[in-house]
């Protein structure tokens, strides 16, 4: 078998997601053809792109076979299968099951998901159906004009369903009514009003008896009328869920005349709902707010002119004049001017950041991510002191804000496990309520009562064992962590992660960047005999600055001081990386190999000397990281470097251990001595060195299977390892495409001692859960038997009403927790 790597972004160009299901299926497709045994996406590096695996059967299909196959199957997918992002107005969980449940009715929807704030994600196959038709059956569901914005579309070559999404779908889906955006909460109220009217007239004044009956009617249709709805529509998709109960109930509380108590469990339902939309709007609004974070204009310099234009015309390479006080209107890095910004709106650190302009504007251009925290700033980061002229890098609908919003947004119509577990549960749990009520009413053949007696206490039964805070428990729970995360700088992709990492107690560490300051100095140059430290420098240099390595970007910097100025330094080429071990590229026609010891057991040449080898074995002893030089067949020498420890690790792994984080690994690509030491000084359990990247994979797969545990890194070098990981938690993601992409948990800040937030926050979370889990689940516990035992449906109704805003109201704490 041989195996085939094509880069992803060329077969599915509108795939952003590494782990997007259109990647799944353009595996599974490959693996049905004859000739292919096995195919596989590989996640992004910094060396290289998403791919795509493909192992093959060179006597059944070419190389090039495989290449046109794998073009193909990417061209039909990108194609076929579209994604529908859109964000209506805040809603109960009945109401987003229901409008959950008329999507998915719609042909050609794969996937519809409906979150509780607002936030809608629909999978279609493009050969069904397209946006414009899900735009159009929101629509049609809804009749008040309400304000939407569209969030994303993903998987278009074209504009299909954009301008639909703005004129067809420009409706709240979860208030829609005569009064707006109040419509239910107004229903509700007036239900409450007809109540009190009619049973006030019932019972002090001596007026015809059809008076209070019509006001219980209104009562009734006020009350009862968007329950209907969304029963209707979970019937047609064949779930019974909490609002045919109540309607069932309400219909058989009238059937015995008991018009008061029907109306009663009504309004207290239908205000209950209402009010827990609201209180799902608050979570609504602290995501909302991170999109109002960068200005709508920007002062641009544009041939020598200065005027002011809409955020959206800006395009790469303008340059952005920013005063003080004023907000970053978009990416880029500081060409002129030195202020400080505060940058807590997006990386969440307290402390604002110096800037100051880079010395070279056309090399930053060029790569602009690689370029160091005080040069680069962020769209809806705050100036403080001094102007600033900024070149824009990314446009306003690529920059780390937007992205951030747009990842927010999809992580909450992510289901958690335990939102899956509580749907699965109401699948059985309601046909079993209808069952168990229907055999109640058969009681007045067991024992002597009435048959009103009987309906009447089954109907009490049935309010009593309505799951309504169960439905609710998680997802106010998830969609609150996820805006209370976001507004300190973390991003967290759904309620998955957030309830995992609430439950790990081990945390492996990357050791360079992440533990360490991710820069390295050169401290030694050790030569070989006969060797002149001028040659050795030249060469390493040559080489090392073709690298974006952290270590090589180290020997071009420090290596240069180290030379006499005017010394020219000779060109390399054909540089290559050998994972793990080393570098080789072509200097003046020699080939030359930077790297490990271990790299020069594998290639060509002669074996490492023993003079060489003592020298390297020395400055390990000494905690350096060390890079041995051969030009040709001569060993040139030995370049010692050092990686301090961050000045948080030691007091982050301190907090991590007073969370209940009970074990800490370090695992490292670096020699066991310089893991070790770097472990003992700030202060983990143990540490994992001369690892591979398969090594480390296999490492964070063997804690896996003794109970689960996090990877923390810079989601690029470690992307591998992060995915093997029961979470993955890529730090610094504001200054990377990749890391925002690939990891679970992003820390937009190069900073760990955001670390402890991201775990604290997500215990106190999974705690909440639990806690409203238990209370959903308890009350319905003990309202069914006491209802059995003659409680009213009217303090059942209350108690069941109370919970589940009781429910919501805890969940929502969530968003003032602090440290």
């Amino acid at each position: 078998m041989r195996k085939e790597k094509i880069e992803l972004n060329l077969v599915l160009p509108t795939v952003k997601d590494a782990d997007d299901s259109c990647i799944r299926r353009l595996a599974e497709l490959l693996q049905s053809k004859v000739g292919i045994d096995a195919a596989h996406s590989i996640k992004p590096s910094d060396e290289s792109p998403g791919q795509i695996c493909v192992h093959y059967d060179p006597s059944v299909i070419s190389t090039g076979e495989v290449r046109e196959l794998v073009r193909r199957a990417g061209a039909e997918l990108d194609q076929r299968y579209g994604h529908w992002h859109k964000r209506v107005g805040p809603m109960h969980a009945g109401r987003a099951s229901a409008v959950e449940s008329r999507l998915a009715r719609i042909d050609g929807v794969i996937e519809a998901v409906v979150s509780p704030d607002g936030a809608v994600r629909v999978e279609f196959d493009r050969q069904t159906t397209d946006a414009s038709t899900i735009a159009r059956a929101l629509d049609d569901w809804s009749s008040s004009e309400l304000k939407e914005h569209d969030e994303h579309e993903g998987h278009r070559h074209d504009d299909e369903g954009h301008e639909d999404d703005h004129d067809h779908a420009g409706h709240d889906h979860a208030h829609g009514g005569i009064f707006g955006p109040k419509s239910e909460l107004i229903f509700a109220i007036l239900c409450g009003v007809f109540l009190l009217v009619g049973w006030l007239i019932e019972t002090f004044a001596e007026l015809n008896q059809w008076i209070p009956l019509g006001c219980y009617i209104a009562a009734y249709f006020f009350g009862g009328y968007y329950t209907v709805i969304e029963a209707i529509e979970k019937i047609r998709a064949g779930k019974f869920e909490i609002d045919f109960l109540m309607i069932v109930a309400a219909a058989g509380a009238a059937s015995l005349g008991a018009w008061a108590e029907g109306a009663l469990l009504l309004f207290l339902f239908s205000i209950g709902h209402a009010l827990e939309g609201y209180a799902m709007g608050r979570a609504k609004r602290a995501i909302e707010a991170l999109s109002e974070l960068a200005p709508k204009t920007a002062r641009v310099r544009r041939e020598g002119n200065e005027s002011e234009i809409s955020v959206e015309e800006l395009v790469l390479g303008d340059i952005v004049i920013i005063k003080p006080d004023e907000r970053v209107p978009a990416d880029g890095f500081v060409t002129a001017g030195e202020s400080s910004i505060n940058q807590a709106p997006i990386t969440g650190e307290s402390v604002p950041v110096d800037k100051r302009p880079v010395e070279d504007v056309a090399a930053s251009a060029s790569d602009p991510e690689s370029l160091p925290p005080e040069h680069r700033a962020f769209a809806g980061t705050i100036n403080q002191s001094g102007s600033l002229e900024i070149q824009v890098t990314k446009l306003a609908s690529e920059n780390t804000l937007a992205r951030v919003v747009t990842m927010v947004s999809e992580a909450e119509t992510r289901v958690s496990p335990t939102q899956k577990f509580t749907k699965k549960f109401e699948r059985y749990f309601v046909p079993s309520v209808i069952a168990g009520v229907v055999l109640l009413m058969f009681a007045p053949l067991v024992i002597d009562e009435t048959f009103s007696e009987s309906f009447y206490r089954a109907m009490a039964v049935l309010v009593a064992a309505s799951p309504c805070a169960l439905a609710i428990a998680t997802p106010s729970a998830v969609l609150s962590g996820v805006a209370r995360a976001a507004r300190g700088g973390i991003l967290v992709k759904g309620g998955g992660p957030l309830e995992s990492l609430g439950s790990l107690d081990a945390i492996a560490f990357d050791k360079t960047g992440t533990l360490t300051e991710g820069e390295p100095k050169v401290t030694d140059v050790r030569t070989a005999d006969g060797v002149d430290e001028t040659e050795l420098l030249r060469t390493a240099i040559a080489v090392e600055d073709l690298s974006k390595h952290p270590l090589a970007k180290a020997v071009v910097r420090d290596g240069s001081k180290r030379l006499d100025d005017g010394l020219t330094i000779p060109d390399a080429t054909d540089l290559q990386s050998i994972t793990g071990r080393g570098i080789e590229a072509t200097v003046e026609g020699d080939i030359v190999h930077i790297g490990k010891d271990d790299l020069f057991v594998e290639v060509d040449g002669p074996p490492l000397p023993d003079s060489v080898r003592d020298i390297v074995e020395s400055l390990e002893e000494n905690g350096r990281t060390t890079m041995i030089v051969r030009r040709g067949d001569r060993y040139l020498g030995v370049i010692g470097l050092m990686d301090t420890p961050r000045e948080a690790a030691k007091r982050t792994i301190s907090r991590l251990r007073e969370l209940g984080i009970e074990r800490m690994i370090m695992i490292s690509g670096d020699n066991q001595k310089v893991a070790d030491a770097v472990a003992k000084e700030v202060g983990l359990d143990e540490a994992r060195g001369d690892l591979m990247p398969d090594d480390k994979v296999n490492e964070i797969k063997k804690l896996q299977s003794e109970g689960g545990v996090a990877m923390v890194g810079d989601g690029v070098n470690d992307a591998p390892a992060m995915a093997s990981a029961s979470v993955g938690i890529a730090m610094g993601a504001a200054g990377s495409d990749v890391a925002l992409e690939t990891a679970d948990v992003a820390l937009m800040a190069d900073n760990l001692d955001h670390l402890p937030l991201a775990i604290g926050l997500s215990r106190a979370t999974r705690r909440i859960i639990r806690q409203n889990l238990w209370m959903s689940l308890g009350m319905v516990a003990f309202l069914v038997p006491a209802t059995i035992l003659g409680l009213n449906i009217g303090p059942a109704v209350a108690l069941h009403e109370g919970s589940t805003l009781v429910v919501v109201f805890n969940a929502l704490r969530l968003l003032a927790y602090k440290q």
